[in-house]
């Protein structure tokens, strides 16, 4: 089976959404493609518990109401076929997507750093705990302890609260003068100001991180380091976060270049490759707000409509101000590539530990003296961790991008070059 569009969008966030109505009104047949059952990603997640915001609403009622625009629920990328198409993948069937342009809206995952304990059950991501949460995960009367960096984790602290669940500390690494400065410049984004004094809780603390995960058979408690001191507190959950980790793997596979370890884009939106463009938090974390600009951005270039792309880079400038106070505020500390002992796991998925990698030049060197990152996850979680803890480059992606089945791959052709090719 094969179907060709003028214009397909991977990614149905945010930047994958405003990029679809973007380029609706010039009438190209667009195909929006997403590996989650509804429209929304990350952060517009549906589920039992959640009620979804106003403008999330009024987004998705837009896109349905779009006719020349096709979406893709619950469909992975498997593989590129061909110089301008797609191998995908549903719940029933593989088959090949064609195209004459594509915007790239693949998001960001979790940076999760290793550390004793973290993989105790009961341990888990920031942005995890809270899709639990949205599925619908009782964590009544449990204690939960946050820990990491950004803003997310208040978000998270959040979420917690409202399912019954007692917040005992929301740990975050960055240093008071630091939060100080950031909330200082916060009035320059009067939504973000009110959104942050909404959030604000009486267990966080800052110059603070973790240092262990506590317990036998699951978690039991965990052990911080708050300024000068070390504290231990009991507590069911801990979700950490250390930031997130641009999901890069398609554009690089296309041959798109990367920059600060994010596919580069210039003004249009558009990457190093003929047709290709990008948009959201694969290109830079920097919030909802910057995603839908981006997206919009990528979808009027898509379909030659340079103008009213222009007309919206200065509201991209001024949310581009904001990405870049999130990430000189929420830096990482050195410390935190160092948190991780000998006999840590940095390779869940194959169980391989920190000494084992150490003394490995990179990546390809690793793989040859274990299997580190050959597991369930294919390197999406150990990799960003060896990069953060070891200085190693990202790795070259390898087709499949996901597990997929055998009558899938046997829709691809001879005829495998990306468009950008040397």
């Amino acid at each position: 089976m094969k179907r060709a569009y003028d214009l397909a969008i991977i990614g149905a966030g945010p930047a994958g959404i405003s990029a679809a109505l973007a380029a609706a009104a010039s009438g190209a047949r667009i195909a929006l493609l997403d590996d989650n059952p509804v429209a929304g990603g990350q952060i517009w997640r549906d589920g039992p518990q959640v009620r979804l915001p106003a403008l999330a609403r009024r987004l998705r009622a837009e896109l349905a109401a779009q006719a020349n625009v096709d979406c893709f629920a619950a469909t992975r990328v498997v593989a590129l076929a061909g110089p301008r198409g797609l191998l995908l993948e549903d719940e029933q069937r593989g088959w090949r997507l064609d195209y004459a342009r594509l915007i790239l809206c693949t998001g960001a995952r979790e940076l999760l750093l290793p550390f004793p304990g973290w993989t105790l059950p009961g341990v888990s991501g920031a942005g995890g705990l809270q899709a639990l949460l949205h599925g619908g995960l009782p964590v009544h009367g449990e204690r939960v302890v946050i820990a990491g960096s950004g803003p997310l984790l208040l978000a998270c602290a959040a979420s917690a609260r409202r399912h019954g669940a007692r917040v005992q500390r929301i740990a975050e690494q960055a240093a008071w003068s630091t939060l100080a400065r950031f909330a200082a410049g916060l009035p320059r984004w009067p939504g973000k100001l009110w959104q942050s004094l909404r959030l604000l809780d009486p267990a966080y603390r800052g110059a603070s991180h973790v240092i262990a995960a506590l317990g036998r058979e699951r978690l039991e408690g965990v052990r911080l380091r708050q300024g000068g001191q070390i504290v231990e507190l009991e507590c069911e959950r801990l979700a950490c976060g250390f930031g997130l980790v641009a999901n890069t793997e398609i554009a690089q596979a296309l041959g798109c270049a990367l920059r600060d370890d994010a596919i580069a884009v210039n003004d249009w939106q558009a990457t190093a490759c003929d047709g290709i463009y990008a948009a959201g938090e694969c290109t830079g974390c920097g919030g909802s707000e910057l995603a839908l600009l981006e997206g919009s951005i990528a979808g009027y270039a898509a379909v030659d409509e340079h103008a009213r792309a222009q007309a919206l880079w200065p509201q991209r400038q001024r949310w581009q101000r904001f990405a870049e106070a999130l990430r000189t505020s929420f830096a990482l500390d050195p410390a935190l590539r160092h948190l991780a002992a000998a006999d840590t796991l940095v390779c869940r998925c194959e169980d391989v530990p920190y000494a084992a990698l150490a003394g490995h030049a990179g990546w390809h060197a690793a793989k040859l003296a274990s299997r580190c990152g050959m597991g369930a996850c294919q390197g999406r979680v150990c990799g960003a961790a060896a990069r953060t803890l070891f200085g190693w480059s990202r790795p070259a992606p390898r087709p499949p991008f996901t597990p997929a089945r055998i009558a899938t791959l046997l829709e691809l052709d001879d005829e495998q070059e990306p468009p950008c090719a040397p």
